[in-house]
């Protein structure tokens, strides 16, 4: 199994994959269709997504398990089916590409929010402890611990996949723009305390990724570096802010537009370069090009 911290310490920059439910969409999921039961009723799909984002140049291709928690999969009426998902998710993505190029396993929010009373800490710790267990028995290389927005629910995914498993953990939160020109989370959480308190939980990678277009990541990215100095930094930008066109969102930056951004995001201290809403096979393309000119 390849080590992203090796790859880091062989290469200055790598290139992880794009979205994944955008994807799901245009091979045929339809609205209220469970996207973690395409891993095991069309695998085929699932498989082609993983195998598009490798053959485009990505380093590291994720897993179709972004809501793979047991809270997110009972609204399908699927909670006890979390570790059989979670582990067909990383087999397909696993046999689906090079050996030599990383699987980094998604781990979600589960929509809980301690705060409310609605969950304890320890019934999230075992539903992320869970999935971090299948995705490395599916053959996971890394866990992500990705799109987050509060310290405690993150913090408790961050300790279960790294005192439950052998892998490197990554973490990503979504940042917005406050009124007073300020990145934080829904939750009030800035770049540079998320980096701070998910490196305290365990994290090897930090970083960014969804609500922002790459032009808005690179202050964000610099934020984070800065505070975590020799910690290896990820981004994964939407392709641009969405419009609303009729009932969809669109994501209106080209593959050439947004690889023009990764020279600013890797001087700002980007070390894992690649994309989130919006972004296709193309976008990976265009980065993983922008990304050997800068070597």
């Amino acid at each position: 199994m390849p080590s992203i911290l090796e790859m880091l310490n062989k290469r200055s920059v790598l290139v992880s994959d794009g979205a994944w439910g955008t994807f799901l969409v245009q091979k045929g999921m339809k609205p209220g269709e469970c996207p973690e039961l395409w891993n095991v009723d069309h695998p085929y799909a699932v498989a082609d997504i993983a195998r598009a984002y490798g053959e485009a140049g990505s380093d590291l291709v994720s897993t179709n398990t972004f809501g793979a928690t047991r809270f997110k999969l009972a609204h399908f009426g699927l909670g006890e089916r979390a570790a059989e998902l979670n582990e067909a998710a990383a087999k397909l993505s696993r046999q689906s590409i090079a050996p030599e190029k990383a699987v980094f396993a998604s781990m979600g929010p589960t929509g809980k929010i301690l705060m409310m009373g609605d969950v304890t800490e320890d019934d999230l710790y075992e539903a992320f402890r869970e999935q971090a267990v299948a995705l490395e028995r599916g053959g996971a290389d890394a866990l992500c611990v990705e799109t987050m927005t509060a310290l405690d629910e993150a913090g408790l995914a961050v300790r279960a996949a790294k005192e439950s498993t052998s892998l490197p953990v990554i973490c990503t939160f979504t940042f917005d723009k406050t009124g007073h020109n300020e990145y934080r989370t829904m939750m009030g959480v800035s770049p540079a305390d998320m980096a701070g308190a998910m490196i305290e939980a365990g994290a090897d990678v930090v970083g960014s990724n969804c609500g922002q277009g790459p032009a808005q990541m690179v202050d964000i990215v610099k934020q984070i570096a800065q505070a975590v100095a020799g910690v290896p930094v990820m981004v994964q930008a939407n392709a641009g802010l969405p419009i609303r066109q009729g009932d969809t969102d669109v994501f209106p930056e080209t593959p050439e537009h947004m690889a023009g951004f990764v020279e600013a995001l890797v001087k700002a201290g980007a070390r894992i370069v690649g994309g989130c809403c919006g972004t296709t096979p193309e976008h990976i393309k265009a980065i993983v090009e922008a990304v050997k000119r800068l070597s």
